[in-house]
């Protein structure tokens, strides 16, 4: 009886855990995806917006944590072990907001890439809104490892108190291909092609074709 018993347990407690697996291994929910694809459609037009309506080599002043490319996703897992991706996900997410207030910053109003930079943003907080929704509150009270709380406090530093070492310059094209990779690399389930499965995360799938808008800081 006793045997019967332990068994009927062993098999509500294994029953159990193929039930909350799912829970705990949830994709992408299919609102993320939307909104983040969404985003995406108004990205596929940075070029004319970021560049062609720019002069040649037009650089912004930007924090270097802002800076946020497939490279620093990749540094960033190797150095802290385990790392939760949803902990990457919410740091691009403070990084972008940064990049996307500071373009708009410098473009006057009646600037032709004016009104696609405000949509962006837009778009931009309306995935950050169905980010923060589709998880529980507690989650973004967690303590942050402490290679992301670095980065996260420099992002959130006063500009004024920001040393001169800390800032670069950084076309607004470069700046905004760096957030479209990202994007790629840390929701991929969003823009995963069955038929052809492709590692957004590694640069050579983005290096094709791509010219240097990065500038030194004089």
């Amino acid at each position: 009886m006793v045997q019967l018993s332990t068994s009927f347990f062993l098999l509500g407690a294994l029953l159990g855990l193929f039930l909350l697996t799912p829970v705990l291994m949830a994709p992408t929910p299919a609102s993320m995806c939307t909104a983040l694809k969404t985003l995406n459609d108004s990205l596929s037009h940075r070029r004319r917006f970021m560049k062609h309506n720019l002069p040649i080599n037009y650089t912004i002043r930007v924090h270097q944590k802002e800076i946020f490319r497939l490279s620093n996703i990749s540094r960033l897992r190797l150095q802290v072990k385990e790392l939760d991706e949803l902990v990457l996900q919410r740091l691009w997410f403070q990084v972008n907001q940064g990049v996307l207030k500071k373009i708009i910053r410098v473009l006057p109003e009646r600037h032709l890439s004016y009104q696609y930079t405000h949509t962006l943003e837009t778009l931009f907080r309306d995935a950050e809104g169905v980010f923060v929704q589709s998880h529980r509150a507690e989650i973004f009270q967690q303590e942050l490892p402490e290679t992301i709380q670095d980065i996260w406090d420099c992002l959130t530093e006063e500009p004024d108190r920001v040393s001169e070492s800390s800032w670069r310059f950084a076309s607004p094209k470069f700046l905004l291909d760096s957030f479209c990779h990202t994007m790629y690399c840390l929701f991929s389930e969003c823009f995963a092609n069955a038929e052809a499965p492709q590692d957004y995360c590694h640069i050579s799938y983005w290096r094709k074709g791509r010219k240097k808008d990065l500038q030194p800081e004089s």
